[in-house]
């Protein structure tokens, strides 16, 4: 970056430079975003006549294509440049043009104080870099999110490096596990690696001379005699194979062979996955709006959880000494609880042996709030109490401690690093979608947005959270690091400033290995295929008339020409998922309306049902955009809210009539959605901005939509049905492509194993190099209260004068 600078300050180009600025000072603004600046640098080589290549190849044109953010000040104007990503530099160029010189974050975040008039000196700084100093990290952002890879190269390595100390913690670490006082894997008889080493080869003897089939209990005792415990498998062949990994593993490491290895060992049997706000049911409910898609998540992923940690402990041979997997859902109980049952202290999750709800009371403060529904910007104040008072309960229904913690969203991450802090088990963190990069500014106007969303409570709960957790896993690479052209979401904590509370100076190590790419599923046995028809129950009829005839109090409008093809679109009324823009694109294309129909499925219709000032302003302003393109007889908008399996068999009428789904998200960190939709055959158009570019991949950019540009994205729809219309093979390939790509990479099975697999590599290592781990800890203590608390107790003192 230092030398394209240079050649920009040095050479030919500095007037157009100079010129530019002059141009951005003329608009009257201070602050411009990426977009602006890209709109009107090509507005200046417009107007100053510079040659095609000036745009993107001249010095200043490269220049401008890595800036992010500029910021006029009378004496200097400030950039933020993005040459690569994870990898942000921040330039002041003088008012005199004298110098061009790279500046510390902590300037940067000065002037953004100064550009809102709240600049305060000596404010508080938060610096995580020291406790990743000195740690193992990636060096290739391309491999960011892939910190289990990389954990195992690593290890590897140091098993070859130093062999003797690497055996002897691996080792200590198997000789440490146990269930309930029940040895595993390893007795007294084996007193070190050494020893272990020696011994494996004797056991592997043993079971050579045994049928590969016969029952690990007829050779158990036998095997204890040599110094091995349960665990190894449930046959002589699967103890073999075992062992035989542990072996190599000593003799000749490789990352494969470590990675197999650390998959057969028994060491995750009690698993509790935090979802804090409530409304977690199975019937009648499955969250609230704000929460739907993360609730849905929690129950797929126990069932698919508990499914796997069954399977592994009977391979493991665990089984016939009564060890059963327990998993459970912790969330809050909400006496008002509105004829569902979210006042029900414990619940069995439904196709599972021993998977529950444990739903456990906020703390008596007032009644008033915490009876009820507390919305996720309101739920900061009751998160600690509630922490201490679910560690009772857990350790009284597991009779023991789990082995795994998982957060979910900011409230459940925070509660996630309260417990496990104080039980000292694993963390995992899983943020689904992170607020602050959703609300442009939300960090430099938080004072303004105090009232609403408590934005200085959510920050820094999210921080804390982010950098205690063990692991912390992603259904996307944007989510952590974005594209060469936006911010990813972990990135957005890297450094920025909450004026006149604190400057995050360096928040997170994108780099760290604890980040993991480990994408969701769908259920498999509601989401499937249109072309299925066995599978098909008798909803069909049911849902199509729904979706097409049905007269109802909840339902508008009634369709002219059912026989066009449908667009279907399902999502909650709010400004992040954009109905709105996606009926605004369909009002504004004529050829739109002549190809199709577009059907709209919500769980509101009215303002009135809005549970917020925004949402119902949002579903206003829905009815508005009908009326102002007369889409009458063109749309039908549903504000019913179906069961899921509903739901699954709509995405299949849909599509029957060969029709498209489009996910029109101003935002979207990931996109349940889309996965249901593709599953289904549906060809599937999703927002740009998020992690939808990861699930649709490998299509040239054909199904990838700019919500902001109406315009384009109707053409790039119709494009698509033209080439049916020509040839109708085509809607039929790119739906079993969509269909068979959701199959493959996007299933529960594969998320299991790897959320089990992350848990056991990061509980040895944080048993090899627990040090580190410490000291972060108590920084996030002395932020949890010295910070956090002070801004939750702010959000109680309002709840108590209501």
């Amino acid at each position: 970056m230092h030398e394209l600078v240079q050649a920009v300050f040095n050479g030919d180009e500095k007037t157009a430079i100079h010129q530019f600025i002059y141009a951005l000072s003329a608009s009257g603004k201070r602050y411009f975003l990426r977009n602006e600046i890209l709109l009107l640098f090509a507005e200046y080589c417009h107007q100053s006549q510079k040659p095609a290549y000036f745009y993107y190849s001249s010095s200043v044109g490269k220049l401008i294509q890595y800036t992010h953010e500029i910021i006029l000040e009378e004496e200097s104007t400030w950039f933020v440049v993005r040459p690569r990503i994870a990898n942000q530099e921040v330039w002041k160029l003088t008012g005199d043009f004298s110098r061009f010189e790279q500046m510390t974050p902590q300037g940067l975040l000065d002037v953004r104080d100064r550009l809102v008039n709240r600049y305060q000196n000596h404010i508080l700084e938060i610096d995580l870099h020291p406790f990743y100093e000195g740690s193992p990290r990636i060096d290739d952002p391309r491999n960011i999110g892939q910190g289990l890879a990389f954990l195992n190269r690593y290890l590897c390595s140091q098993l070859l490096t130093d062999p003797q100390y690497w055996v002897e913690m691996l080792f200590q670490a198997l000789h440490r596990l146990e269930y309930d006082g029940i040895r595993l894997l390893l007795n007294d008889r084996i007193p070190s690696g050494i020893q272990l080493a020696k011994q494996i080869k004797q056991a592997l003897k043993f079971l050579s001379e045994r049928s590969p089939n016969e029952p690990y209990e007829k050779f158990r005792f036998d095997l204890q005699e040599l110094g091995f415990e349960p665990g190894w498998g449930n046959t002589a062949a699967r103890v073999c194979e075992t062992l035989q990994l542990l072996d190599r593993l000593i003799y000749s490491p490789e990352p494969g062979i470590l990675e197999t290895f650390v998959a057969r060992v028994p060491a995750v049997f009690r698993v509790v996955l935090i979802s804090t706000h409530g409304w977690v049911g199975q019937e009648d409910v499955l969250g609230r709006d704000e929460t739907l898609g993360q609730v849905i998540y929690v129950l797929e992923q126990a069932r698919s959880l508990e499914n796997k940690l069954r399977e592994e402990i009977k391979l493991a041979g665990l089984d016939l000494l009564g060890i059963k997997p327990h998993v459970i859902i912790l969330t809050r109980l909400i006496p008002n609880c509105e004829g569902t049952f979210c006042n029900l202290r414990l619940e069995k999750v439904q196709d599972t042996e021993n998977a529950w709800i444990l739903r456990v009371p906020f703390g008596e403060f007032n009644p008033e709030i915490t009876n009820n529904w507390i919305s996720k910007f309101e739920i900061w104040p009751y998160l600690e109490q509630f922490a201490l008072d679910a560690e009772r309960e857990l350790l009284t229904h597991f009779q023991g401690k789990p082995n795994l913690i998982v957060g979910n969203y900011s409230d459940g991450n925070l509660v996630a690093f309260l417990l496990s802090r104080h039980l000292k088990v694993t963390q995992c963190n899983i943020a689904h979608s992170l607020e602050k990069p959703k609300y442009l500014f939300s960090n430099l106007y938080w004072q303004d947005l105090e009232d609403q969303y408590h934005f200085s409570a959510q920050f820094t709960a999210d921080l804390i959270s982010m950098n205690a957790a063990d692991f912390i896993i992603t259904s996307s690479y944007q989510e952590i690091v974005g594209t060469p052209d936006t911010i990813g979401q972990y990135e957005s904590y890297k450094w920025f400033t909450m004026p006149q509370l604190y400057h995050v100076v360096d928040g997170i190590d994108l780099f760290s290995p604890k980040f993991n790419l480990v994408p969701p599923g769908v259920n498999e046995n509601i989401f499937f295929p249109y072309s299925q028809k066995e599978d098909r129950s008798n909803l069909g009829t049911q849902v199509h008339d729904l979706l097409f005839n049905r007269e109802d109090p909840q339902i508008l409008g009634k369709i002219n020409h059912p026989n066009k093809r449908p667009i279907f679109a399902a999502a909650s009324v709010t400004s992040i998922k954009n109905l709105t823009g996606l009926a605004e694109c369909f009002g504004q294309s004529q050829a739109l309306q002549e190809h199709c129909n577009l059907i709209l499925l919500s769980s509101k219709l009215h303002p009135d049902e809005a549970t917020n000032p925004e949402e119902a302003e949002e579903i206003q302003k829905l009815h508005d955009i009908i009326d102002q393109y007369h889409l009458y007889g063109k749309i039908r908008w549903i504000g019913i809210r179906v069961p899921t399996r509903d739901l699954g068999e709509a995405y299949r009428v849909v599509a029957d009539c060969q029709g498209i789904y489009v996910h029109f998200a101003r935002f979207e960190s990931f996109g349940r959605s889309i996965l249901e939709a593709m599953i289904s055959g549906l060809p599937t158009f999703a927002t740009e901005f998020g992690g939808s570019l990861e699930i649709i991949e490998n299509q040239e950019n054909k199904f990838n939509v700019n919500p902001t540009d109406l315009e384009g994205t109707a053409k790039k729809i119709l494009n698509f049905l033209e080439q049916c219309d020509t040839h109708p093979e085509h809607w039929h390939e790119v739906s079993e492509w969509m269909s068979q790509r959701i199959h493959h990479k996007y299933n529960w099975r594969l998320h299991s194993n790897q959320l089990l697999l992350l848990t056991k590599m990061f509980s040895f290592w944080n048993f090899v190099v627990p040090e580190n781990n410490e000291a972060r800890d108590r920084y996030m203590e002395a932020l949890f209260h010295l910070i956090y608390k002070r801004r939750a107790d702010k959000i109680l003192e309002k709840h108590m004068g209501e």
